[in-house]
């Protein structure tokens, strides 16, 4: 295939029997039969001659067209301008040479021209025939890469809205689930402390004579813990349905007294000695109540659960209030349980991350999610001793923490 491209490309460079011996052939035959035809016009032969130049610039190329007209062109003046079988020419002849000689040579020249431009149209309209394959084939294969690729595409776009379906459903029972235990976890401390005065109720109406007094002061209770209840379900489900919660102004020191008084008998259960200092002329601040009691009781329960299995040390639960920075109320709770881990200080605040045995890890979450709706912080640190401190911080301004 080179081979032939290599041709092609020089159509003039023959071999040297195609630009010396076929050149040389034609014009012998040119000039046998020239002479078969003297007997009549002596110009005749040259008709042969013009043929002879023709067939060699056509088949023997460039070179053999020119060696065709030289030979011709000798020939002529040879064999057919006076005098005979002589080189000189007589002025009266010279035209006739003349003509013959450049009547050849554009003869040989436009053949020669011409079997050229054959033959780069041809090897062009190869190239062009063999690059419309190659570009055919081209686009075929890219064609079917084009058609495998919208089919993969087609089954990933299938697989993706299945995984998002699967996702919404699995979204769907997560929020679920969370509200259910969100529920549970918050419910569980009202609900005991109506337990726990319904016994104490039962045992001043047993003593002789029943103490009235202290039954009504428990049947108060009672109906505060349960109305405390409703209103934990109730803020709970508006939360997770993106309801607008109920802000008032309060005084962070008196949910802390409020707080402490709901747990005054598992603090007294759990030996826990607690130290309250509540800093003087805090300002109030517009938040949702029953949501900050519910973070609060939640610290509280969590640092007296962590001082459940410790020995060694008195259980200290301390509570304070002061100002960070003069837009904020600051809140600590601190206890001298068993601390927390460095490996869990940035997951205890995850949801259903529990250290503890019959925990759901939901108390720690739901706080976290009240004081950010609030506009507030929340974290951890690790005593420098024993236990662990959590602090939040909530705004004073009460646009801002709408």
């Amino acid at each position: 295939m080179n081979a032939k491209a290599d041709t092609a490309r020089t159509p003039g460079l023959r071999s040297p029997l195609s630009a010396f011996g076929l050149p040389i052939v034609l014009v012998a035959a040119a000039l046998g039969l020239t002479f078969l035809w003297q007997s009549t016009v002596p110009t005749t032969g040259f008709i042969f001659l013009y043929a002879a130049v023709v067939s060699a610039s056509w088949f023997g190329g460039k070179w053999g067209g020119c060696v065709a007209v030289i030979l011709s062109i000798l020939a002529v003046e040879y064999f057919f301008v006076p005098p005979i079988h002589s080189f000189a020419i007589q002025r009266e002849f010279l035209p006739v040479f003349v003509e013959f000689a450049i009547s050849a040579a554009v003869i040989g020249w436009f053949s020669s021209w011409r079997k050229e431009a054959e033959a780069v149209l041809k090897r062009a309209r190869s190239e062009l025939s063999m690059r419309v394959e190659e570009r055919t084939a081209e686009l075929r294969h890219s064609n079917e890469q084009l058609k495998a690729e919208m089919a993969e595409r087609r089954r990933a776009e299938e697989a993706w809205h299945e995984a998002r379906a699967e996702l919404a459903r699995v979204t769907r029972m997560s929020a679920l689930g969370q509200l259910a235990a969100s529920i549970s976890h918050e419910v569980n401390q009202p609900l005991a402390a109506v337990v726990t005065n319904a016994d104490a109720c039962a045992l001043w109406l047993e003593a002789d004579p029943p103490n009235l007094e202290e039954v009504r002061a428990a049947v108060d209770c009672i109906v505060r813990e349960g109305t405390r209840a409703s209103e934990v379900v109730r803020r709970i489900r508006a939360m997770f349905t993106r309801a607008a919660p109920q802000r008032t102004l309060v005084q962070i020191n008196e949910l802390i007294r409020e707080a402490s008084a709901l747990l005054e008998t598992e603090i007294a259960k759990n030996q826990v000695v607690l130290s309250v200092e509540l800093a003087d002329d805090l300002p109030a601040i517009f938040a949702d109540r029953v949501q900050l009691q519910q973070v609060i009781v939640n610290l509280m329960v969590n640092a007296m659960e962590a001082m459940s299995g410790v020995t060694d040390r008195p259980h200290t639960l301390a509570i304070r209030t002061g100002s960070e920075s003069p837009g904020e109320v600051l809140v600590s709770v601190r206890d001298s349980g068993i601390g927390i881990d460095s490996t869990n200080q940035r997951r205890i605040f995850d949801a259903f991350f529990t250290t503890k045995a019959q925990g759901m890890g939901m108390g720690l979450s739901i706080s976290h999610s009240i004081i950010e709706t609030h506009g507030g912080r929340l974290w951890a640190v690790s005593n420098t001793g024993h236990g662990a401190t959590f602090q939040f911080t909530l705004p004073v301004d009460g646009t801002q923490s709408q």
